[in-house]
């Protein structure tokens, strides 16, 4: 079933054209990639699913619902969660007082209201964020004093509280060491078991990895879609990316 689908969605900066013409569905229960050199219109296609920026042509469907004209946080509350490529927390805050706002943000969502919010459920979900990315043992400190792989990772719990039907992660990986890699890529595929995962990655590792499906993108458009051995034989991608 087709959790987000674009027919048609363009958006121009000016004269330049970052997003042109793209007709792109995404399935339920997918780990999809999205590839392609800087400047290919990756960032730019994420932030117009999101609603962190209007198209200037097209639509945008979310469960076959027109959303093209939501603003992000009605977005946010039906169901889509974007981490973004650089680390978005709240760093005078404490890790746990970030993920409660995430909490408390859904629980609102779900209920109409923050009136009457069951604080004993709110801390539960706080603390299955935490279990769930590693840092239930960091839940007093201050944001700001987490390394930066611990900071992406809060960020993901962030999402993750926010009970998403769509998880867009943005440049999950940048920064991070390789061990810190292995355990996000093991964190993915758990959140995939309940989330659709869409995620710009440019570490190739990680994408063939985890992706089931992969679209390329180049110079705005759509270049490719397919599996990861599909894109991997693929002369196109070789000559405009893999640079083979």
């Amino acid at each position: 079933m087709t959790l987000v689908a674009t027919r048609g969605l363009s958006r121009n900066f000016g004269g330049l054209r970052a997003v042109d013409s793209v007709d792109f569905a995404l399935e339920r229960g997918e780990i999809r990639a999205i590839i392609g050199p800087n400047g290919a219109g990756k960032t730019t296609l994420v932030n117009l699913i999101c609603g962190r920026i209007r198209p200037s042509a097209g639509r945008i469907l979310f469960e076959d619902r027109d959303i093209t004209g939501l603003p992000a946080f009605r977005r946010v509350r039906l169901g889509i969660a974007y981490t973004f490529q650089i680390t978005s927390i709240f760093g005078n805050l404490t890790v746990v007082e970030n993920v409660a706002l995430a909490v408390q943000n859904a629980m609102q969502r779900e209920r109409g209201s923050l009136l009457g919010l069951d604080r004993r459920e709110m801390a539960r979900r706080v603390e299955a964020a935490l279990d769930q990315v590693g840092l239930a043992g960091r839940r007093d400190a201050k944001a700001s004093t987490l390394a930066y792989g611990h900071q992406r990772l809060l960020e993901v719990a962030m999402g993750l509280a926010l009970t998403p039907k769509l998880l867009v992660l943005d440049e999950p990986t940048q920064g991070l060491s390789d061990a810190e890699i292995a355990g996000f890529c093991a964190l993915t595929r758990t959140i995939a078991e309940r989330a659709t995962v869409l995620l710009i990655e440019h570490n190739m590792d990680v994408v063939m990895g985890l992706a089931g499906r992969i679209t390329v993108m180049h110079n705005g458009a759509i270049l490719s879609e397919g599996t990861p051995a599909e894109i991997r034989d693929d002369d196109r991608v070789q000559r405009a990316y893999l640079g083979t």
